[in-house]
């Protein structure tokens, strides 16, 4: 069964990317080497602060539109809900290489 991912970054200075994946650790990887051009690499967003697992595409991509049209306030009440003190939860993922 594939899984896909609803999930969100950050950087040092709080800038927030909302995303949907079918391979997590692919996609940080992506963006910790500004593998994809855009708004992540220009910002330097590559700590992984949130994500949920689905099984199905459309539910991932509905909540990545629901709380993409959020307040910021409660992305952030989102992300300090499960991760208060905003770790990279992707740290462990890549040891050694920089992010």
């Amino acid at each position: 069964m594939r899984e896909y991912y609803f999930y969100i970054l950050s950087n040092h200075s709080r800038t927030l990317y909302a995303g949907v994946t079918n391979n997590l650790e692919r996609r940080l990887y992506e963006h910790k080497h500004k593998l994809l051009p855009g708004f992540t690499s220009r910002y330097h967003l590559s700590r992984l602060v949130y994500f949920e697992v689905y099984a199905d595409i459309r539910e991932a991509i509905a909540r990545e539109k629901q709380v993409k049209g959020w307040l910021r306030s409660k992305k952030i009440a989102l992300i300090e809900s499960i991760n208060p003190n905003w770790r990279d939860l992707s740290e462990d993922w890549h040891r050694g290489e920089a992010e």
